[in-house]
């Protein structure tokens, strides 16, 4: 079994700053791409940044130059660094990860989601 956990989030003003972090556990082979999405409220979720093993990036044009991506191959950790944050990032984010069991199954796993709340 797969676990992904989150932490951080929570309240930030304007211009203010975030970190979440996101740690993989369990019945882990390897782990693919890894990356946050986020969801505002009655919007589809969006890819926010993905980062390949070998840490090549991908970020949503809106969030370019303001967040940024980065793991830890060895600890199975992803963070995500929210700099000059807007009002307009308010959202639940997701950490997400592409992991391969012992077993050999592949697939997509979801952390719980954790809120980020920008406003003054």
């Amino acid at each position: 079994q797969v676990q992904l956990v989150e932490s951080g989030g929570g309240l930030a003003q304007p211009g203010g700053s975030l970190r979440l972090s996101c740690a993989a556990s369990g019945d882990i082979r390897n782990i693919y791409t890894m990356g946050w999405y986020r969801q505002a409220a009655g919007k589809q979720r969006e890819l926010v940044a993905g980062i390949s093993p070998g840490g090549s990036t991908n970020y949503v044009d809106s969030v370019k130059g303001r967040f940024t991506i980065s793991r830890d191959n060895a600890k199975n950790t992803v963070s995500l660094a929210m700099n000059s944050l807007k009002p307009e990032d308010t959202a639940v984010y997701y950490c997400n990860a592409d992991i391969r069991i012992m077993l050999g199954l592949r697939r997509d796993y979801w952390g719980q989601g954790t809120q980020v709340t920008v406003s003054s």
